[in-house]
């Protein structure tokens, strides 16, 4: 995809999410006081203010926002100007009480919170038009204007919609993905519990029923809501481009897995001119760092390695949890320049000023309730000078050393009901390979089952129970050509309809692994398995098993003990000029780390014992040089090699040999050459 930067930022974006509206006029002023103190470049503005814009159909009230776009212009500040259609105004729904969506049970939302929105109502479309058409009129030129921001993280909270429109929406859009009802029969594979259909007509959305209803017709429903969505967003964004020509437009993903599954993200980033995410901390006890590592590089491939723009994160807690736990002093900048490490152009967050009332009020804040006397906003003053500092690295690139495969039509297939084992989770499994790893200190570019894979050395396969047989095909062609691949359990069953590949498992990976799976064998709750290798230590599996039948592959480890005693656990096949490994149970992170270490070693990448754990080393380059990141998430001071000399931008130090990061710090080196 193009690199698109937003109009007028020369600077790395550093600010938030501006709601002045909360706050009267006088207020106003202290504010863009406070944000030229704290190095602010851009403030997103106009996001949740439908209300106030159009008090009544037809009827606008600009006054307010051209007095907010033009004081933040007059003070350098630039503006990611919102299209408010996240939030109709009351008086919509009550002329239109038909664009609250429906659940599938049928039980229909009220008005009062965010997001409560058919996107299948034709009303709503023609509103959301309106109110941007307008928009676009009045500040599509102002010279404050850097970017368009449509609707607000779509698919959060309500991603479908199961009401009558949307009935008639799902028949025309099956109508057209498929031509015929025939076709949708073979798909769904309705000669199964009499389900068959003989006309459009008679289907209905995957509503409520007695027990599980036809997995197909779920499946290609999460696809039909995530169009829909899709669709709305395409036309707010060609009447953007039509109306502010040369004005980038995006809307704010939350690509983190533990936060959104409603979107494809594969298909948004080729529709947005800029990739924006949102990340929040999940403080669940586990190594938070992780995640957000995940989610940047998860990001960042969703932009087609682009740079893409971190758009909101929190200075501190949130209040959306059972717990919400301050974030450490330090950890805000740390977590920040994490972003900024593996590809983001900057730093937003939500929000400005801290609420005093609605539902996000201890959510914290760039300035909190306490205001300028506060650790938070030192803070937040530090990054933003820290932020600027960074500006040359601008439109650099983040390097990558090995590529995991996901896909979020996958995760929707493999979390439909009756599965071998409710405890097998992709989202955890791709969690814990990705840790491992994170925890060999290896850089990570997300990829698409059907993508080109031949720049990286190394692919993991964590959890992909649908691949299509042309993605198959992709992996056998990449382990032929050379390559190293290693694929966890249950993956490569199904087709695109959920429909069992024929032939024996693992379907449309048999070839390429040298093996067949005659049963899978799940565990049961707090069951484990012993793995042990002639040349290896001893492993332990839980969840899942299976009786695997090579074909070709080696046993590297064999199970010791339960249902598959005596068989293969993992293997490895030679296959071309390439390698492709299988584990075929729930290895835990020692286990995770022996298998990965060994695929590693056979994909020529040396480990890297020098790092200190938690410890990252990310590099971004391009034409104006190369960075090194590091980023450390311990308590304790520590040294990380340099193999070139540089200058560390944060001290303004010269740099070589050795790179000292004090205890919960980060340095930037522009390395020399």
């Amino acid at each position: 995809m193009p690199d698109i930067s937003p109009r007028g930022l020369t600077r790395l974006a550093f600010g938030g999410d501006y709601n002045p509206e909360q706050w009267p006029e006088s207020v106003w002023q202290e504010d863009v006081r406070l944000m030229r103190e704290a190095g602010v470049t851009m403030v997103s503005v106009g996001i949740f203010s439908w209300a106030l814009l159009e008090p009544a159909p037809g009827e606008y009230d600009f006054g307010w926002l051209d007095r907010v776009i033009d004081l933040l212009h007059d003070h350098g500040i630039r503006v990611d100007l919102g299209t408010p259609t996240v939030v109709p105004p009351v008086w919509f729904y009550r002329a239109h009480p038909e664009a609250l969506p429906v659940t599938a049970e049928g039980v229909r939302y009220e008005f009062g919170s965010r997001g409560a929105i058919c996107h299948s109502n034709a009303d709503y479309r023609a509103a959301a038009a309106a109110i941007t058409t307008a928009l676009a009129e009045r500040y599509g030129d102002h010279p404050a204007l850097a970017m368009w921001h449509v609707h607000n993280e779509y698919g959060v909270p309500v991603s479908a919609c199961y009401c009558d429109s949307c009935a008639a929406h799902f028949r025309r859009w099956l109508a057209d993905t498929y031509g015929t009802v025939d076709a949708v029969n073979e798909a769904w594979g309705t000669a199964f519990w009499g389900q068959r259909y003989t006309g459009f007509e008679q289907i209905n959305p995957p509503r409520a029923t007695p027990t599980v209803g036809n997995p197909g017709q779920a499946l290609d429903y999460r696809r039909f809501a995530d169009a829909t969505v899709r669709e709305n967003f395409r036309a707010e964004r060609d009447l953007l481009h039509r109306l502010s020509p040369g004005v980038p437009v995006t809307t704010n993903f939350m690509t983190a897995l533990s936060q959104c599954d409603s979107m494809d993200y594969w298909a948004w980033g080729r529709e947005v001119d800029l990739v924006t995410n949102d990340h929040y901390l999940i403080t669940d006890g586990r190594r938070t760092h992780v995640n957000l590592a995940m989610a940047a590089d998860l990001t960042r491939s969703v932009a087609g390695g682009a740079p893409w723009l971190l758009l909101e994160h929190s200075t501190s807690g949130v209040n959306w949890q059972p717990r919400n736990p301050a974030k450490a002093p330090g950890e805000m900048a740390r977590n920040s320049l994490a972003h900024v490490a593996r590809g983001s152009e900057g730093a937003m967050f939500f929000q400005w000023r801290q609420s005093r009332r609605g539902a996000e009020k201890f959510h914290s804040a760039m300035l909190p309730h306490g205001g300028t006397d506060t650790r938070v906003w030192r803070e937040v003053v530090e990054l933003g000078a820290s932020i600027d500092t960074l500006s040359a690295l601008g439109g650099t690139r983040t390097e990558a050393d090995v590529a995991m495969l996901w896909d979020w039509q996958s995760w929707w297939a493999q979390n439909l009901a009756w599965r071998p084992s409710e405890d097998h989770d992709p989202r955890e499994r791709a969690d814990s390979f990705y840790e491992a790893l994170y925890d060999h200190h290896l850089t990570v570019d997300f990829a698409h089952p059907e993508a080109d894979l031949s720049a990286y050395p190394l692919v993991v396969v964590p959890a992909l129970y649908l691949m299509t047989q042309a993605a198959g095909d992709n992996l056998r062609r990449y382990a032929e050509n050379g390559g190293t691949l290693v694929v966890s359990y249950f993956s490569g069953i199904v087709d695109e309809h959920d429909a069992v590949h024929e032939g024996a498992c693992p379907g449309v990976l048999r070839d390429v692994l040298g093996l067949t799976v005659e049963e899978f064998s799940p565990l049961l709750k707090d069951e484990r398995v012993r793995l042990t290798a002639p040349d290896g230590p001893a492993l332990t599996g839980d969840v899942w098993s299976e009786f695997v039948v090579p074909r070709g592959a080696e046993t590297v480890w064999t199970y010791a003990d339960g249902l598959t005693a005596g068989r293969p656990a993992v293997t490895r096949h030679r296959t071309g000029r390439g390698t492709a490994w299988y584990v075929s149970t729930r290895l835990d992170a020692q286990g995770l780390d022996a298998v990965l270490a060994r695929a590693a070693g056979d994909a020529g990448i040396a480990p890297r014992a020098d790092l200190p754990r938690d410890v990252e080393v990310v590099r971004r380059s391009g034409t104006s040089g190369t960075y090194l990141f590091a980023v450390n998430h311990t308590a304790g001071d520590t040294e990380v090699p340099l193999d070139t000399p540089g200058t560390e931008l944060l001290t303004g130090e010269r740099a070589a040999g050795r790179l000292a990061v004090p205890a919960g710090a980060v340095r930037v080196v522009r390395l020399d050459g």
